[in-house]
């Protein structure tokens, strides 16, 4: 049963990834055509587009989206986005399913795919953990994209979790993202991404269905980076481990 299930898995994971770029080359000139309009209502377009594209990706490798809490989002106000982070499946999972137009901290690695590369950088604030002078740069840029009214997603745990626990330890960027422009946090949990695409088996897909949850925003002014990365944390920790 495991051998056909591994076959099965290896076979969709190529449908998934001749669907993916089938999908890709469509809607990749209109998502670029956005870029002919002010920054923010060009954001908007982009991911308003990446929403569809995901729909129709999604479903077609049989891993429909349910999104829950779309009503945390107040009108008119940009947030910080924090999101637990599994696997591959994550950002497009997150970033187009976020009520508004946004921004994803991203590595500058997928950046430099040919064509893919053009449509990331768009869709991305793009830092190098190796250069501090990345990182500051892509701090101011963050602050810009809130500014701009838009809303800021960000990966606190970093890299993918292979812990097995809920949660891995989480970096302070988002958090001092947070106290030093005053915009509120909104924890977001991920379920299920995992299980469609298991981090630690290569080339592997198998469809289930994929939710995001958005919980109520968690203020930031008048708290320490420490004190908020710590009550955001646990309240990821204690959602995920009641919700799992």
């Amino acid at each position: 049963m495991n051998l056909l299930k591994n076959i099965f898995a290896r076979i969709w994971a190529l449908w998934g990834l001749i669907t993916f770029i089938g999908t890709f080359l469509i809607i990749f000139i209109p998502s670029m055509l956005t870029h002919l309009w002010p920054e923010w209502r060009s954001q908007d377009l982009f991911i308003k587009i990446a929403r569809i594209w995901m729909r129709v990706w999604l479903t077609l490798i049989g891993c429909p989206v349910k999104v829950r809490g779309k009503e945390n989002f107040a009108p008119n106000t940009s947030y910080i986005i924090t999101c637990n982070h599994n696997t591959l499946l994550d950002v497009p999972l997150s970033s187009p399913f976020i009520p508004g137009p946004n921004k994803t901290i991203a590595k500058t690695s997928f950046a430099k795919v040919p064509l893919f590369g053009f449509y990331y950088r768009k869709g991305s604030v793009l830092v190098d953990r190796n250069s501090e002078q990345s990182r500051r740069k892509s701090f101011d840029e963050m602050r810009h994209v809130l500014k701009a009214g838009m809303h800021m997603c960000i990966y606190p745990e970093g890299t993918r979790n292979r812990t097995g626990q809920p949660l891995k330890k989480f970096y302070d960027g988002a958090f001092k993202l947070a106290t030093d422009t005053g915009n509120a946090v909104i924890p977001t949990l991920i379920f299920n991404t995992g299980k469609a695409l298991p981090v630690n088996k290569f080339f592997y897909l198998l469809p289930h269905t994929l939710e995001i949850h958005f919980l109520a925003p968690i203020e930031s002014k008048g708290k320490q980076s420490d004190a908020l990365k710590d009550e955001v944390f646990q309240t990821m920790w204690n959602y995920y481990d009641a919700n799992r």
